[in-house]
C-alpha cells in the first residue's frame, strides 16, 4: 500500500525518498482530523485513495472545508490530477513535481496549496514480548511464512475467465496458432496440437464441473450401480495426472460415462430398493446417518405448572417425565399417578407446534400440542434447571431438524474454539475443549455429544504442521462423533491457524472457499503477530471467520486497536465486488476469535481476590476490550456472551490452580496481571437468527499458560431458493422502492454524494444520482438527503416472498469528488415488505469507526401471487409473552447483532388463539396472545397461517400496552407519555433484588450491546431484538395512524455523552436495583453551534459539563444525532415541553439517567424486578398472579424469610407455584423443621380457601 503503481520510466511516483506530506493509506477521515487541527486555508495533504489502487488523493483545507482532488496515473504511469471532461491534463512523472505546480497560485484547484501537512513519524515499538510467554526471541516462522491447503474440487480458483474469456482463447487460435497447425498439416502431420491445446484450454472448467458431479454420484453408483461404480473411479483416479491429447479424450469419455450414469441411476436404484424391501421391511438408514452415533433416549424430571383454579380438577400429583426420542421423532409425556401407576401420551414431531420459553422463569417451558385440526393445547412444565430447560429445547430442535421434510437445512450448529498453546504440542486428549466441558456457560451433559455440522479451531502459537494438527482434530471428532469430519479450510500465518472442518454431508453445500492473512508483527512486517481468515458460502448464507494474534502487553492498547483495524481493511475475503465494505459488513455471520491480549487495569492482588471469590462483574468492568469497545474504538456493533469463567491467562504450566504473573526479563520484572486474552465474538446481519448456546473454557488442559476457550452457535442458514413458479412475468415482478434517504455524514467536505445498493439479490450493483438537498449546521458534518427522484428503483431477481425475506441490502454513501465511501451499512429486507412504505434508521460505520447514521422510507413490493411461505424450522422455538416483568437473561431465538436499524414492523401474520382446554382460562389466553383478526387483513402481505412475520417470537412478560409504554413518543398523541399506560410503567421497577442464581443455571446470553456484555433484550421492554412482537398488538399508532397493527420503533443504540460526575451520583442513589442501557432519542441531544467554543480543541464528548476532553470516539454519533432531530416525513412532531421516555426507561428517571451509557457496573437481572401483569394493565383482576416479591413478602410474614433462598432456587418463585407444593418438595428446598412446613402448608391453604371465595 506504499504509495501507487510505477511512474514513467521506471522512476519511482514518489521520488527518491518519500516526501513528509505523503501519509500513504491514511483514511479520509483521519486526514480531514489532520488538515482541521491544522487549521489554515491552503494546508494540504496526500494520501493514497480509497477508490483505486495506485491512485492518490490531494486534500486541500479551504475556509473550513476539506476538497479532495483525485490522482490518477494513465497508461504510460503518468500522474495527472482527474479534472473535468475537456480540460486538458497536465501530467507529471512524479507526486512531488505534480505538488510543486500546485504551490504556484491560479492552477485550477480551490485555493493554492500553502502549508504541507507532515505526517507524523511514530518510532518503532519495542515489541520483544513476541508471545505471552514472553519470550526474548520471536518463535521462526514455519518454511512456508503464510500457507494454505490446496484448492479442492469446491474450491474456486483464480483462474475462472471472464464472461468473454473463451471466445479470446477461440479468436487467438484463428489469429496465430491456427496457421502453425495449418503448416504442420501441410507437412503431413494427422493431429492439430495447438487446436487441441486450445480445446483443452477452454474445457478447463468443465472438467472441473464434470470432476464434481462425479464425484457426487460415485457414493450413488457404489450403493446401486456396482459396475458403473468401477468406472467412476477408475475415471476420477485417471484425470489427475492426465493432460494434453490424453485430457480431451478422457473429457469426452467422461461426459459419455456421466450421460450413461445419470440416465440409468434412478432406475437401477428403484430397482435396488425394492429388492432390499423384499428381502427386509426395515428399510437402510441414509448412508450420511449410517455411521453417525444415535442419539439416546432422553429423559427429564419436570413438575407441571398449574394455576391454583385448576387445583380442584387436577389433584396434587404434578410431576412428570418428559422423554425425548430424537432418532424415533418422539416426545412421550409421562405423568405419575398414585399406586406407582403411570399414565403416559406421546406425541410425533410433526404433533408439537411450538416451545415457548418464559423470560420471567428461567427454567420454565410451555409446550403446544396439537389435538385435532385446528385446536391445540398448551402445557407449562418447570425444569430442575435453566440448564435443562436449554437441553431439552436443543434436543427437540434437532429431532425437528432430523425429521423434517425440507431438503435442506434452515439452522446448523456451530462451534468455534481458540486457544494459544504456548508453542507446545497438544496433549493427548483435548475432548474437554470439544465437548466444551469446563467452566462458565457449557453445553448440558445430556446435548454435549451431538454432533456440530461446523468445528472451527483458532489456535496461536502452535508449533504442530498443518497436515498433523487436521489429521489430529480429525481423529479426535471421529472418536467423539463416529463422524469423519471433512477439512474445507486451513490458513496460517507462522503460527497463528484456524482450521475448518464440515460435517461429511454438508461437504457439497460449501461453496467460495477464501482464505487470506495479515501481518501485524513489528512494523507489520513480522508474522508472530497478526490474523489469519477463512470465508465460506454454506448454501445461501455468506460465513466469516478470523482467528488473530494481536500485540501483547499491559500498556499496548492503542497497537491492539491498531492491529484490529488493520485486520479489518486487510484481510481479503469474501465477495471481491464487495470492496467498498471492510470485513464486518461483507458476511451474514462474521466470528472474530483468538488472543486478542487485552488485559485487565486493576493492582494484581485486587485481581486474585476477586478470582477467589469468583466475582468477575468488578473485573469485567476494568477489562480494556470491554472499555475500548465502549469508546467505539474496535469491534463495532460485535456483540459477546457474557462471561461467567475465570481469565484465561496467565496460568502455571501443568496445572489450573496459580496465575503466574511475574517473569523476569532483561529489562526488569515483568508483571502480566491475570486477564481474558482469549475471547470469541460475532456480528450478524439484521433479522438473522443466531443463538450462543455456551461460551466457557475448558480447566483440564494444562500444557499451555492459557486455557482453551469455547462457545457454539446455533445459526439460521437461506438454501440456494429455487423459484416453484418459474420466472416471474412483467406483472409478477417484485420492486425494492425508495420515497426518501438522508444521511449525515461525519466530514468537513462539501462535496455531492450518491449511494450505491449492493445485494445477492440484484443482479449487479446500482447507483443513485447525486443528492439534491445538502445542508451543515456544523462545519464537522453534513447533512444530505435523496428525495425518490433520485433514487432508483430495485428489480430483485426472484419475486417470491419467501426468497426475499433472507435478503438483505448493503448502502454505501461515496463522494463524487473522489468516489470514497463516507459510510456504509446494512439494512434487512424482510421488514420492509408491504405495501406501504416503512421507516428505517441504522448507522454508518467506516474503516471499523463510526461516521454517521442514515434513515429513509422504503417498501418491498410483492405481487399476490409470489407471496407464499412457510415456517422456518427454527422459529417454532419462542419466547412467551404471558407473564409479567422483563428476562434474567437470553430466551430469545431472533437475535439481531450487530446492525440494528429502526424500523416501523407490520404484524404479517401470528399464531392463532392457542385453547388449554383445562390448562388456562380462556379470559387469560385472550388477554395474553392477540387473535389473528387483529392483523390488517386489506394488507396483501398478510398470508393466512404464514410464518413470515418477523414477530413470530411471542415475547413473554411484556403485555401489548407496556409497549405503548416504552416508546410513546412514536405514538400518534404527542401528550401519550401522560396515558395510564405509561403511568403504569414505574411499578415494573420498583423491586426487591432476589438471591444470587444459583449455579447450577448459568446467566444466559443477552441483548448485544457495544461496549458490555451482551444483555437481555426485554431490559429495554420490547426491543428490536426480539423480532418485536410484544409491538404488534400496542394500541400505537403506525403508518397512516393504524392502530394496533404497527408501531414505530426507538432509533438504534448509539451510545450518548457521559455526565458529569454529579449527575451520576444522582442515578446512582435511585431505588432501581442497576442501571440499564438506556438510549436517548435522536432529538434529545443538543450540540453547541460550532462557534460557542465546544468544539475548540476536539470534540467533547460530555457537552458543557463534562470538563476534560475525550479522544472524540463517542462524538460522532452524538453531533449527528442532533444534526438529525428535525422530524421525519410522516411522523407526528413530538411535545418540545415533555420529552418522551426513553425505551425501557422507567417513568421516574429523567434524561439524566440515559446518559450514564454504557452501566459501569452491569448486575444480573433479577427476576424481583418483574411486577404483575395488573401493574401494567391497570386491571382488578383477583388472580394471585404476584412476583417473586410476594413470596418473600409471605414468607417474611410468617418470620420463616430464611427459607426463601432455597425455594427460588428450586423453582417455587410464585404464590401460584407454592399452591402446588408437597412435605417432599419443602424438605428439597431446605425446609426441614416440621412446625415450620406445617405452618407453610397450612398458609398455602388458607389462600388457596380465600381464592375459591
Amino acid at each position: 500500500m506504499a504509495g501507487g503503481g510505477g511512474g514513467g520510466g521506471g522512476v519511482s511516483p514518489l521520488g527518491p525518498a518519500p516526501p513528509m506530506w505523503y501519509h500513504r493509506d491514511l483514511s479520509r477521515a483521519a486526514a480531514e482530523e489532520l488538515l482541521a487541527r491544522a487549521g489554515r486555508d491552503g494546508s494540504f495533504l496526500v494520501r493514497d485513495s480509497e477508490s483505486v489502487n495506485g491512485a492518490y488523493a490531494l486534500c486541500v483545507l479551504f475556509q473550513k472545508h476539506v476538497h479532495t482532488y483525485r490522482i490518477l496515473p494513465d497508461e504510460e504511469g503518468f500522474l495527472a490530477v482527474q479534472t473535468s471532461q475537456g480540460v486538458q491534463p497536465k501530467r507529471f512523472k512524479t507526486l512531488p513535481e505534480l505538488v510543486s505546480l500546485y504551490l504556484q497560485p491560479s492552477q485550477g484547484l480551490v485555493t493554492t496549496l500553502l502549508y504541507h501537512v507532515d505526517r507524523e513519524e511514530t518510532a518503532i515499538p519495542d515489541d520483544r514480548d513476541y508471545s505471552d510467554g514472553e519470550d526474548e526471541k520471536p518463535p521462526l516462522p514455519p518454511r512456508s511464512a503464510s500457507t494454505s491447503t490446496p484448492p479442492g474440487p469446491d474450491t474456486p480458483t483464480d483462474s475462472a475467465p471472464a464472461a468473454n474469456g473463451l471466445s479470446t482463447i477461440s479468436h487467438e487460435y484463428l489469429k496465430g496458432s491456427y496457421a502453425l497447425d495449418l503448416e504442420a498439416v501441410k507437412q503431413g502431420a494427422c493431429s492439430l496440437p495447438h487446436l487441441n491445446k486450445t480445446l483443452v484450454a477452454s474445457c478447463k472448467r468443465l472438467n472441473g464441473e464434470v470432476d464434481k458431479v462425479l464425484s457426487g454420484l460415485e457414493i450413488l453408483s457404489k450403493v446401486f450401480d456396482q459396475q458403473s461404480a468401477f468406472m467412476v473411479s477408475k475415471m476420477i483416479q485417471q484425470s489427475v495426472n492426465q493432460g494434453g491429447d490424453q485430457e480431451l479424450e478422457n473429457l469426452v469419455t467422461k461426459l459419455a460415462i456421466l450421460k450413461d450414469l445419470l440416465s440409468s441411476i434412478e432406475k437401477k436404484a428403484l430397482k435396488a430398493l425394492q429388492d432390499m424391501s423384499l428381502s427386509s421391511p426395515c428399510s437402510p438408514p441414509p448412508l450420511s446417518m449410517r455411521h453417525s452415533k444415535a442419539i439416546p433416549v432422553q429423559a427429564f424430571e419436570v413438575k407441571l405448572d398449574v394455576y391454583l383454579a385448576e387445583l380442584t380438577k387436577i389433584g396434587k400429583s404434578q410431576k412428570y417425565t418428559l422423554s425425548v426420542d430424537v432418532e424415533g421423532g418422539r416426545l412421550v409425556v409421562m405423568k405419575k399417578v398414585k399406586d406407582n401407576q403411570e399414565d403416559w401420551t406421546t406425541f410425533t414431531h410433526d404433533k408439537i407446534r411450538q416451545l415457548i420459553k418464559s423470560q420471567r422463569v428461567q427454567n420454565k417451558l410451555g409446550i403446544v400440542f396439537e389435538k385435532e385440526k385446528d385446536k391445540s393445547q398448551r402445557k407449562d412444565f418447570i425444569f430442575a434447571s435453566a440448564k435443562k430447560r436449554e437441553a431439552f429445547c436443543q434436543l427437540l430442535q434437532l429431532m425437528k431438524n432430523k425429521h423434517s421434510n425440507q431438503d435442506e437445512p434452515d439452522m446448523i450448529t456451530i462451534f468455534i474454539g481458540t486457544w494459544n498453546m504456548g508453542s507446545v504440542p497438544a496433549p493427548k486428549s483435548v475432548a474437554s475443549w470439544v465437548l466444551c466441558r469446563g467452566l462458565g456457560k457449557t453445553l448440558d451433559e445430556m446435548t454435549v455429544t451431538i454432533p456440530h455440522d461446523l468445528y472451527v479451531f483458532g489456535t496461536q502459537e502452535n508449533s504442530v504442521c498443518d497436515r498433523e494438527w487436521v489429521e489430529s482434530l480429525r481423529a479426535m471428532l471421529k472418536e467423539q462423533t463416529e463422524l469423519d469430519y471433512k477439512p474445507i479450510a486451513v490458513q496460517t500465518l507462522w503460527n497463528i491457524r484456524i482450521a475448518v472442518l464440515v460435517k461429511p454431508e454438508h461437504e457439497n453445500r460449501i461453496s467460495h472457499v477464501g482464505m487470506s492473512s495479515v501481518k501485524t508483527g513489528i512494523a507489520n512486517t513480522l508474522g508472530n503477530k497478526g490474523a489469519v481468515g477463512v470465508s465460506f458460502m454454506f448454501n445461501g448464507t455468506s460465513f466469516g471467520f478470523v482467528n488473530c494474534h494481536l500485540t501483547s502487553g499491559n500498556e499496548k492498547i492503542a497497537r491492539r486497536n491498531q492491529n484490529y483495524l488493520d485486520i479489518l481493511r486487510l484481510l481479503s475475503l469474501g465477495d471481491k465486488q464487495l470492496s467498498s465494505f471492510d470485513i464486518s459488513l461483507r458476511f451474514t455471520h462474521l466470528f472474530w476469535l483468538g488472543d486478542l491480549n487485552y488485559r485487565l487495569d486493576m493492582d494484581i492482588q485486587e485481581i486474585l481476590n476477586y478470582i477467589n471469590r469468583k466475582e468477575f462483574d468488578p473485573l469485567l468492568k476494568v477489562d480494556q476490550l470491554n472499555l475500548e469497545r465502549e469508546k467505539n474504538k474496535v469491534f463495532l456493533r460485535f456483540a459477546e456472551e457474557e462471561i461467567s469463567f475465570p481469565p484465561t491467562y496467565r496460568y502455571e504450566r501443568g496445572s489450573r490452580d496459580t496465575y503466574v504473573w511475574q517473569k523476569q526479563k532483561a529489562t526488569g520484572m515483568r508483571t502480566n496481571v491475570p486477564s481474558w486474552c482469549d475471547r470469541i465474538l460475532w456480528k450478524s446481519y439484521p433479522e438473522t437468527h443466531i443463538v450462543c448456546n455456551s461460551y466457557g473454557c475448558t480447566d483440564d488442559i494444562v500444557t499451555s499458560d492459557h486455557s482453551p476457550v469455547f462457545a457454539t452457535f446455533e445459526v439460521g442458514v437461506t438454501s440456494q431458493f429455487v423459484s416453484k413458479k418459474g420466472l416471474p412475468k412483467s406483472s409478477e415482478q417484485a420492486y425494492i422502492e425508495f420515497e426518501s434517504i438522508e444521511a449525515i455524514v461525519k466530514t468537513a467536505s462539501r462535496t455531492k454524494f450518491f449511494i450505491e445498493f449492493y445485494s445477492t439479490c440484484l443482479e449487479e450493483f446500482k447507483k443513485s444520482y447525486e443528492n439534491d438537498s445538502q445542508s451543515s449546521d456544523n462545519v464537522n458534518f453534513l447533512r444530505v438527503g435523496w428525495s425518490n427522484k433520485q433514487l432508483t428503483t430495485l428489480k430483485p431477481l426472484l419475486s417470491e416472498i419467501e426468497y426475499l425475506q433472507d435478503q438483505h441490502l448493503l448502502l454505501t454513501v461515496k463522494s463524487l469528488d473522489g468516489y470514497e465511501s463516507y459510510g456504509e451499512c446494512v439494512l434487512a429486507l424482510k421488514s420492509m415488505i408491504g405495501s406501504t412504505a416503512q421507516q428505517f434508521h441504522t448507522y454508518l460505520s467506516h474503516r471499523g469507526e463510526e461516521t454517521g447514521n442514515i434513515r429513509g422510507s422504503m417498501r418491498v413490493r410483492v405481487p399476490a401471487e409470489r407471496m407464499g411461505t412457510r415456517e422456518r424450522l427454527y422459529e417454532w422455538i419462542s419466547v412467551d409473552k404471558d407473564e409479567t416483568g422483563g428476562p434474567k437473561g437470553k430466551s430469545t431465538m431472533v437475535s439481531r447483532v450487530g446492525h440494528e436499524p429502526s424500523v416501523v414492523r407490520k404484524q404479517l401474520g401470528e399464531l392463532g388463539k392457542v385453547s388449554e382446554e383445562g390448562e388456562r382460562c380462556a379470559k387469560e389466553e385472550t388477554a395474553a396472545r392477540p387473535k389473528q383478526d387483529t392483523t390488517d387483513s386489506s394488507d396483501p402481505s398478510v398470508s393466512k397461517n404464514s410464518y413470515n412475520n418477523p414477530a413470530y417470537y411471542i415475547l413473554e412478560g411484556v403485555p401489548n400496552q407496556s409497549a405503548a409504554a416504552i416508546s410513546p413518543e412514536l405514538l400518534p398523541s404527542p401528550t401519550s407519555a401522560n396515558t395510564p399506560a405509561a403511568k403504569a410503567a414505574p411499578a415494573s421497577a420498583g423491586a426487591r433484588t432476589k438471591p444470587p442464581c444459583p449455579t447450577s443455571a448459568p446467566p444466559h446470553m443477552r441483548r448485544p450491546m457495544t461496549g458490555h456484555p451482551v444483555r437481555a433484550i426485554s431490559e429495554e421492554g420490547a426491543s428490536e431484538d426480539d423480532g418485536g412482537p410484544c409491538m404488534t398488538g400496542a394500541q400505537g399508532g403506525g403508518v397512516g395512524g393504524t392502530i394496533g397493527s404497527t408501531l414505530n420503533r426507538p432509533p438504534p443504540d448509539f451510545p450518548p455523552p457521559p455526565l458529569p460526575k454529579g449527575a451520576l451520583e444522582t442515578v446512582a442513589e435511585s431505588p432501581f436495583t442497576k442501571p440499564r442501557p438506556l438510549y436517548p432519542d435522536l432529538a434529545e441531544v443538543r450540540i453547541p453551534a460550532a462557534g460557542s467554543g465546544a468544539l475548540g480543541e476536539g470534540f467533547r464528548r460530555g457537552g458543557a459539563g463534562t470538563g476534560a476532553l475525550d479522544d472524540q470516539s463517542c462524538s460522532v454519533l452524538q453531533m449527528a444525532k442532533t444534526l438529525s432531530e428535525s422530524e421525519f416525513p410522516g411522523q407526528p412532531p413530538r411535545a418540545p415541553s415533555a420529552p418522551p421516555p426513553l425505551r425501557g426507561q422507567p417513568m421516574g428517571l429523567g434524561l439524566e439517567a440515559c446518559r450514564t451509557f454504557p452501566p459501569r457496573n452491569p448486575i444480573p437481572e433479577s427476576i424481583a424486578e418483574d411486577m404483575p401483569e395488573e401493574a401494567l394493565w391497570g386491571s382488578s383482576s383477583s388472580s394471585l398472579s404476584v412476583g417473586e416479591s410476594s413470596v418473600g413478602e409471605w414468607l417474611q410474614r410468617l418470620g420463616l424469610e430464611r427459607y426463601e433462598q432455597g425455594l427460588l432456587h428450586n423453582g417455587w418463585d410464585d404464590l401460584e407455584f407454592l399452591s402446588d407444593i408437597t412435605e417432599e418438595d419443602l424438605e428439597e428446598a431446605g425446609v426441614l423443621d416440621p412446625s415450620h412446613k406445617r405452618i407453610l402448608l397450612e398458609s398455602l391453604r388458607q389462600q388457596q380457601q380465600q381464592q375459591q371465595k
